[in-house]
């Protein structure tokens, strides 16, 4: 239950959360559960490279369920110091955090503890199959949870790995209102000692959603009325300082950095997330050289780096292996690189304000003495955050899935024009082939769906019917605007076949026998972006950028998949047009401010 909090909590200076403090839980290779036929895990001989992790009938029936009982309220926090309104679940910043076996249920009742705006909570990265409707997207898959009103979500586990969970009722989550995932089951690398799980990384914002989406739709260069939201700092598991003289705002000084432990000679396993607002991020630990082994839910060959970049939604895991000193640290640390604003040539791929562009963590030894800093420094060149060169993913011939799987035929070819301009209104929104998405809080499309009412969305919904197609080819081009653009799939892992600078030549596929999959993928700027998805999953899926500013300002797709299916087949829980029912009358009576377009 969330705890009363009035004025600054507390804990406002560790989020009421563990993560990033040497009382930070280290994770198992997996939780307690049934053995098949006596089987060492959970999962019995499936491994990373012999089972297909889309086979419905391929993951394991654990028959367990994973409880989570949360309440959404807004809390007077101080991550960095600095004291500010926020969004959180159950009065904790990072959010708590989701873990089960791969084939677990998970079961989370959410209960919206807000006075003034709905909520919904999407699950990242899961597929959702056979219960589409418990996605979280609200206006799409479901009516919001009305104030004061109790939603229980409930799915499974179909894939395995690290992922987050977060709002997705307008930019919520950028005040706080997210969380990771941990799902046990195999891994392309399995050697390593101590998984010490989450590392949440993000942007953040001196301010609250609803004024920062004001700024983004009436922004200019030139700040006239409003710049575009610029972020004020960097948090690692929501801890950060910031330097108090360069705010108005309440702020404490060394309000403190996040702290992890190493052992030497271990390996350890570290689950990278990005879950910022807008920020591509850059990862490194000074003087190593990390293990990648996953990228979002997909276990991949492994390969070594000294720094990892990651779009907004992405996640990789990572293994790094200790050094032999017990009494060292080191620091890792995340940046976003100078600003998009500025001279030429010495501009980033993300906006700041160019006070505080990274966080670093301590990490300690056994022995190491923890009322001492590190002293380490990094070696990585600043010239890898600049623009344009480095505003994209690691390169699609070093991420080979542990599970192969050719690129099919597609019998439907979807191509979009990604472009970003002032409306009639004066507000600059974002297009998917000349169009701005904007939801209908109170009409989901998957309820339509159900009823059989596929034709009759309006253009601004931006629905794509598929019918009876199997294998969906979406070629992308970002013209104009010079934005990277993270692109995020519900309901499916998405095949990366080619991505570049400019527009795609219409042949050239990367690895075609076995192509890069994942579920968010950066479209560089001015680039274009090709991915391919088997249409073997009924729903509604968004198919969005996952920088909060961009999908608020409408870059976004629903794809129908199997209308027949779910109109003839699927039975939506009764619970679902009783949310709707609810949403009605809170907002009967009640003004909704919708400024953006609901996601």
């Amino acid at each position: 239950m969330a705890r009363e909090c009035f004025g600054l909590c507390y804990s406002a200076f560790t989020g009421g959360s563990q993560l990033g403090t040497f009382n930070a839980p280290t994770y198992p290779k997996f939780m307690n559960g049934p053995h098949p036929g006596g089987s060492p895990t959970p999962w019995g001989d499936r491994n990373a490279d012999n089972c297909n992790p889309y086979d419905i009938n391929a993951i394991p029936n654990t028959g367990v369920t994973r409880y989570y009982d949360w309440t959404v309220t807004n809390m007077t926090m101080a991550p960095d110091g600095v004291e500010l309104a926020m969004l959180v679940a159950n009065g904790a910043f990072p959010g708590e955090t989701i873990e089960a076996n791969w084939g677990d249920w998970i079961e989370v009742k959410v209960t919206n503890g807000l006075t003034v705006e709905g909520t919904a909570i999407h699950w990242h990265g899961q597929l959702q199959i056979g219960t589409p409707y418990m996605d979280g997207t609200p206006g799409v898959t479901q009516c919001p949870i009305a104030p004061g009103k109790t939603f229980v979500y409930r799915f499974r586990a179909s894939l395995y790995g690290t992922s987050w969970w977060h709002g997705h009722y307008s930019a919520q989550y950028v005040n706080g209102l997210s969380g990771a995932t941990v799902i046990h089951g195999p891994a392309s690398d399995n050697n390593y000692d101590i998984d010490l799980g989450p590392v949440l990384l993000s942007d953040w914002f001196h301010d609250y959603e609803n004024n920062l989406i004001e700024d983004i739709f009436y922004a200019t260069p030139s700040g006239n009325p409003h710049f575009p939201p610029q972020s004020d700092n960097m948090l690692i598991n929501g801890k950060n300082n910031y330097p108090c003289q360069n705010t108005t705002l309440p702020c404490t000084p060394n309000a403190g950095l996040a702290t992890f432990k190493f052992e030497t000679g271990k390996t350890h396993r570290l689950r990278l997330i990005n879950h910022a607002a807008e920020a591509l991020l850059f990862f490194s630990i000074d003087g190593y050289t990390m293990t990648v082994i996953a990228n979002d839910f997909v276990p991949i060959e492994p390969y070594e780096t000294d720094l990892v970049q990651m779009g907004v939604g992405q996640r990789t895991d990572v293994l790094v292996t200790g050094k032999d000193n017990a009494q060292e640290s080191v620091y890792m640390r995340v940046t976003e690189g100078p600003s998009g604003i500025g001279p030429a040539g010495q501009t980033g791929c993300s906006l700041n304000t160019g006070v505080s562009i990274a966080a670093k963590a301590a990490i300690y030894y056994q022995s190491a003495d923890t009322t001492l800093l590190p002293n380490t420094t990094s070696a990585i060149n600043g010239s890898r955050y600049l623009f344009p060169q480095n505003c994209g993913n690691t390169p699609l011939t070093s991420t080979v899935p542990s599970y192969a799987m050719a690129v099919k035929q597609p019998d439907k070819v979807l191509p979009f024009l990604m472009t970003g301009n002032y409306n009639g209104t004066g507000a600059f929104v974002w297009y998917m082939n000349n169009i701005t998405f904007f939801g209908d809080y109170n009409d989901p499309i998957l309820y339509e769906a159900k009823l059989g009412n596929t034709d009759n969305f309006t253009t601004q919904r931006q629905v794509y019917d598929m019918g009876n197609s199997t294998v969906l080819r979406l070629i992308l081009t970002s013209v104009g605007f010079p934005a990277s653009h993270p692109m995020h799939i519900h309901g499916h892992n998405m095949q990366i076949l080619a991505e570049g600078v400019g527009s795609w030549d219409g042949t050239t596929i990367v690895n075609p026998s076995n192509p890069m999959r994942r579920d968010t993928q950066i479209i560089r700027p001015n680039g274009y972006l090709v991915v391919q998805i088997e249409l073997n999953n009924p729903g509604v899926w968004a198919f969005h950028c996952h920088v909060a500013w961009h999908i608020s300002e409408g870059m976004n797709i629903n794809i129908l998949e199997q209308p027949a299916g779910i109109e003839k087949e699927m039975e939506l829980p009764y619970v679902m047009a009783q949310t709707c029912r609810d949403w009605a009358d809170w907002t009967g009576g009640h003004v909704v401010p919708q400024i953006d377009s609901g996601l």
